[in-house]
């Protein structure tokens, strides 16, 4: 008799849930401010892109994101279909999991707050740094992960 060990069970339920969970993303004024600067800066047109990229910066960043109370009173909604695009699926998994190791809960309330944090923190980034083209971003970024390689060796 063979014995099988699980390690990583992959939650299957996501797309059964995610879509209720998430089904709409509403920006903040100032988050809206800071990506139309991006979005003129980079030349990258569209909101998800930039979102995207903002979400995925937060997430390396090891600690959570202070608790704060973010105003999503912008005219700035899309669908997590949208933000996600083809990958939708793998943006909920990444923030489930990420939950999940910082020790939070994975109910609806915390999922949306935690997902609102880490966009609005990742624009934050983002924003503080002067690109004055997209050429300037990817360097930034390619800078980023080799500083995170590095302090990992």
């Amino acid at each position: 008799m063979k014995t099988r060990v699980v390690l990583y069970q992959v939650d299957t339920s996501f797309k059964r849930n995610y879509v209720m969970s998430l089904k709409n993303i509403r920006l903040s004024q100032e988050a809206k401010d800071q990506l139309i600067k991006l979005k003129r800066t980079t030349k990258i047109g569209n909101w998800n892109t930039l979102c995207r990229w903002a979400f995925c910066l937060s997430m390396k960043e090891p600690s959570v994101p202070p608790d704060i109370n973010i105003v999503t009173n912008s005219n700035v909604e899309m669908s997590w279909e949208t933000f996600g695009g083809q990958h939708a699926e793998v943006y909920w998994m990444m923030l489930k999991k990420r939950c999940h190791d910082d020790g939070l809960e994975l109910d609806h309330q915390t999922l949306y707050q935690q997902f609102k944090l880490h966009l609005h923190r990742g624009i934050g980034y983002l924003a503080a740094e002067s690109f004055t083209n997209i050429f300037e971003m990817l360097k930034w970024a390619q800078d980023q992960s080799s500083d995170r390689s590095t302090s990992n060796a």
